[in-house]
């Protein structure tokens, strides 16, 4: 099973869901896609960080 995280609905969901272009994924567990966001947010001052 596949999972995805809804940008509109800020949501996870299984296969089935949303348009692709609206979501991120897919995820192999449901706690991956739920943290996504944190996950990007953290890569982002990263590399933010990187470019100072």
């Amino acid at each position: 099973m596949q999972w995805w995280f809804c940008l509109i609905h800020k949501d996870v969901e299984e296969n089935e869901g949303c348009p692709n272009a609206s979501r991120l994924g897919p995820y192999d567990t449901r706690e991956l896609a739920a943290a996504t966001l944190e996950r990007i947010s953290k890569r982002q001052e990263e590399l933010d960080t990187e470019e100072d």
